[in-house]
């Protein structure tokens, strides 16, 4: 069974911003700053060109696959089978980590002191449960997130601007190249939220034309955000920002607006919770495009015939995400996630590089440069995170392999 075409252009546009703007903009400015100091911003400039290429390859292969799965369906039509799995594989690995990262910064603004990991879990639980019961709940759900998000960041922009007439923040450590690339790494986590839209292709209406479109607009609003909330925090925290759990509570908190840091801390919890929901929705897809080629259990392959949802890849994805919680902290999530999705970024600009030229929207130094930026950033992420995602790829590569023998 196919999935319904249910999701309009606001929809798509909810559903990326709710990924990016609270993917990254709570939680990761700490440890960027630790390694980049005073190149933040151009750490962040970084990011968002090879984002941009990113989204713009992504774009011009949705155009012409708007089928669930993204660049795993991408891939096996423009490259092969093999290049596909291996970009959906990258997908989830990279997209679980991150639900678990999103989960984990939930917990840290919502809750109180020793009761973080249980609010974490309870959190995945529930919005899995959301997820199994429509994709139109999951983008109404996702634009009331989003809303309240941006209230609470306009209150740190406001906060943090008034304190930055006086105050004295920490220095910033001095800027290295290796520490800005790294820190640039990490920062592409906080704009990878654009993928959503693409894996969830089966079920936007007129997918030509409202998904290039829904990444634009998505990617453009959240650079506008991290910009502002970037010199918000360096001018108002410095250093300090790596050390902070909740730094855009400690913003408003510098600025002598504590009365509104309750207020921030519900918009950091909304914004968190968004990006979680449309984490776990985009990763149901690519798993359900998966099963139905057999790259996963086909288990995983059926449509509840109601709601038109994969329910048993939402609640397999759900238990895999509470179990990663369990064990790992937020620092490595963010590593293992970049690592994951740069790689996956990686084989969609080959893919659209492979494009013919009646498909091609963007010149064709477009993904060249994407793909390139993909393979400098990740080999400058922290190296624990680096091997662990590099051995999940091969259990991954070594499952295709097998499975492929026993079918033969």
């Amino acid at each position: 069974m196919e999935l319904a075409r249910r999701l309009t252009l606001t929809d798509a546009v909810a559903i990326g911003l709710g990924s990016m703007i609270g993917a990254g903009v709570f939680s990761v400015w700490g440890p960027a700053i630790e390694v980049a100091g005073s190149g933040l911003l151009i750490a962040l400039a970084i990011a968002a060109v090879v984002a941009f290429c990113n989204a713009a390859s992504s774009a011009q292969l949705a155009a012409v696959h708007p089928v669930a799965g993204g660049t795993y369906a991408y891939a096996r039509a423009e490259i092969g089978p093999w290049w596909g799995f291996i970009a959906g594989w990258c997908f989830v690995i990279g997209k679980v980590a991150s639900c678990a990262a999103m989960a984990m910064t939930f917990a840290a603004y919502a809750a109180p002191a020793g009761w973080e990991l249980p609010v974490a879990i309870v959190a995945v639980a529930a919005l899995a449960a959301v997820n199994c019961f429509g994709v139109t709940r999951t983008a109404l759900l996702t634009r009331i997130l989003v809303v309240v998000s941006l209230l609470g960041l306009a209150i740190v922009a406001a906060a943090g601007f008034t304190a930055s007439t006086s105050a004295e923040p920490a220095p910033l450590p001095d800027v290295t190249i290796y520490g800005v690339l790294q820190g640039a790494g990490l920062l592409f986590f906080a704009f990878a939220g654009y993928a959503r839209i693409a894996t969830m292709g089966e079920e936007v209406t007129d997918p030509a034309r409202n998904i290039p479109r829904a990444i634009a607009i998505a990617l453009t609003g959240a650079l506008i955000v991290y910009v502002l909330i970037a010199v918000v925090v360096t001018l108002t925290l410095g250093a300090d920002a790596a050390t902070s759990t909740a730094p855009l509570a400690a913003v408003v908190d510098a600025a002598g607006w504590s009365d509104l840091a309750p207020a921030v801390r519900v918009a950091a919890a909304a914004a968190s919770l968004g990006a979680l929901l449309a984490l776990l929705t985009g990763i149901g897809r690519t798993s359900l495009a998966m099963a139905r080629e057999s790259d996963l259990p086909r288990f995983l392959a059926v449509v509840h015939p109601r709601w038109q949802v994969p329910q048993r890849a939402e609640i397999a994805i759900a238990l895999v995400v509470i179990g990663i919680v369990l064990v790992a902290d937020l620092r490595n999530a963010i590593g293992f996630s970049s690592f994951g999705v740069l790689l996956y970024y990686l084989i969609a600009n080959a893919s659209a590089f492979r494009q013919s030229s009646a498909a091609r929207r963007y010149p064709r130094f477009i993904p060249v440069i994407g793909a390139l930026g993909c393979l400098v950033l990740v080999n400058t992420l922290p190296l624990v995170a680096s091997l662990i995602g590099t051995g999940v790829v091969i259990i991954g590569v070594v499952y295709r392999m097998l499975r492929l023998r026993f079918a033969r």
